[in-house]
């Protein structure tokens, strides 16, 4: 299977057991999911009625005062007192094995290439960071909304894509099942071609 690098002449061959899987997409949608729910924090608490401090006496007697019954001052219903259902810090994380995560990423690169969003370059380096730069790189190859993914990020084109709207820049490990389905194309050097086809072999 080839596929044309963008405003040149050449292709770039690439692997069946990369690009060239069916699309599961219940399992995408699973690896999905599960990965934007170990992005969540889960930090969230406030103190019941034992993790507030004071209250350990009784506040009066429990009868002949005239008033309702008391055992603490650290009662729910008491101003200061704990909370009836305190909120406790919460793991979202679910369980994905390598080989279904593996299996997620083929099944995307490979709809990418069938759907005609994987755009290939040959390379993406600036000699200084330049926004204007990167935009005309992008009209080149007629591309708005896109992930960047180069074998190894420099500062230059980090610096070059930061202030772009709709673009976000990534190297090959950075890379995610949620930037991968985000953006409408997938722009990629021929150096992260190879470097893909690597890892998921």
């Amino acid at each position: 299977m080839d596929i044309q690098v963008a405003n040149a002449k050449s292709k770039v061959e690439l692997n069946e057991a990369t690009f060239g899987n069916e699309f599961n997409e219940a399992l995408v949608h699973q690896v999905v999911t599960a990965y934007m729910a170990g992005a969540r924090q889960g930090t969230r608490a406030t103190k019941n009625r034992s993790a507030v401090a004071g209250g350990g006496a009784k506040p009066w007697r429990q009868k002949g005062t005239g008033r309702a019954r008391a055992g603490t001052i650290r009662s729910p219903i008491w101003v200061g007192g704990g909370h009836s259902f305190a909120r406790a810090p919460q793991d979202w994380s679910q369980k994905v094995n390598k080989k279904m995560y593996r299996g997620a990423m083929k099944s995307i690169l490979s709809e990418l290439v069938r759907q005609e969003r994987l755009v290939v370059v040959e390379d993406l380096k600036f000699d200084k960071p330049k926004t204007k730069d990167f935009l005309a790189k992008m009209k080149e190859i007629d591309v708005s909304n896109a992930l960047v993914v180069a074998d190894d990020v420099d500062q230059n084109l980090y610096l070059s894509a930061r202030n772009v709207p709709h673009v976000e820049v990534s190297d090959v490990a950075g890379l995610n099942p949620v930037n991968l389905v985000a953006y409408d194309k997938v722009v990629v050097t021929v150096a992260a071609i190879n470097k893909l086809q690597e890892v998921f072999a």
